[in-house]
């Protein structure tokens, strides 16, 4: 008997030690119900991270639109010429970086397909042939670059000399105007020089009638008067053999030519005569191509840069009178012949740029 309520006392020790009392219980139904509400917020956001992800970053964009823009209209009101400047930096790294995926994909076609350059279409020869010669120039700026600190001296640099530094992307509107007339004048000062040469190796051809026809040639030229195509075309034996040959040329003359092609002339005679051929089988490639698309499908900013590549001062001269012109020079060059390891007629093609552009200024006669 005193064994039994023993063991019930223990029995009721124990249940009331178990079982938790009213304010225990009230947290627990509490911390059961943040629960419950809790679960699916939760559940959501990690059921759908993509559409947060999106949100987020397109949130992002608008505010960084919108500063700036904010930006921007601040420098346009107090900083107006900075502004032009900083305008014309940014679309010309646009221009710059667009051309960079251009050529890319152009030489991975290249290179899957095994296309040489000159079976390319005139408009990827183009823009292989102007993104190299830009690449060319950034090249100094890229050097000039490495050291510490040196960038500061680069934007120096690029500021006081924007012509001979940049090329054509980071150019203002007038700039471009005013640094393509100024390529011009230089090299137009090589024409008298590069006539004066012709007219001195006249004695040394050997036949008459080419003397003669070289003779009248020099003479239209300076007495301004622009010359035909037959008669340049007259001469295609005089500029295949001696001595106006290519491997003939003498080194002033090939430096005025240089000049006249808008190319360094300060290197050892056989680096210019090796550029100058290479430079002048690019542009015959290009002339053919072109020939094969027709000039009617140019537009007027592609036919001013063809004729400006080729000798003629473009920015001043009406559509109709380039595209003139630009026939007259792919009727000369698309009768030459012109090989990458032959320089059959290849002198004629480089000085067609000195006879066929001196005089010409858009005007009939």
């Amino acid at each position: 008997m005193a064994l039994s309520r023993v063991c019930w006392a223990r029995a009721a020790l124990w249940r009331s030690a178990v079982s938790p009392g009213p304010y225990v219980t009230r947290r627990l139904q509490i911390v059961h119900s943040c629960l419950a509400l809790g679960a699916p917020r939760s559940s959501k956001l990690h059921l759908s991270p993509k559409a947060d992800v999106k949100s987020l970053i397109s949130y992002v964009m608008t505010k960084t639109k919108v500063i700036s823009g904010k930006y921007h209209r601040f420098l346009g009101r107090h900083f107006p010429r900075f502004y032009v400047l900083y305008t014309v930096f940014m679309k010309g790294l646009q221009m710059l970086w667009a051309d960079a995926k251009k050529a890319r994909r152009i030489k991975t076609n290249m290179w899957k397909h095994n296309i040489k350059f000159h079976q390319l279409s005139y408009r990827e020869m183009e823009h292989l042939r102007q993104f190299r010669r830009d690449v060319t120039k950034c090249l100094f700026l890229g050097i000039v670059s490495i050291p510490p600190f040196a960038n500061y001296l680069v934007f120096l640099l690029m500021y006081l000399f924007p012509r001979q530094l940049l090329i054509q992307h980071f150019w203002t509107p007038k700039q471009q105007i005013d640094f393509l007339d100024i390529y011009h004048a230089l090299r137009k000062q090589s024409h008298p020089e590069i006539i004066c040469y012709l007219e001195s190796v006249i004695p040394l051809i050997s036949d008459a009638g080419l003397r003669w026809h070289m003779t009248e040639l020099c003479t239209k030229i300076q007495h301004g008067t622009h010359p035909a195509i037959h008669e340049i075309l007259a001469l295609r034996e005089c500029f295949s053999n001696h001595p106006l040959g290519m491997n003939q040329l003498h080194a002033l003359q090939m430096k005025a030519l240089s000049r006249a092609m808008l190319l360094t002339p300060y290197l050892p005679s056989l680096l210019l005569r090796h550029r100058l051929k290479t430079h002048t089988i690019v542009i015959h490639q290009l002339d053919k191509a072109l020939a094969k698309l027709g000039i009617g499908q140019l537009s007027a900013q592609e036919v001013r840069s063809a004729c400006y590549l080729r000798g003629l001062n473009s920015m001043h001269i009406a559509e109709e009178r380039c595209r003139t012109w630009l026939g007259e020079w792919l009727q000369i060059s698309c009768r030459l012949k012109v090989m990458v390891f032959a320089e059959a007629e290849l002198s004629l093609l480089l000085h067609n740029v000195v006879l066929l552009s001196t005089n010409y200024t858009g005007i009939r006669r």
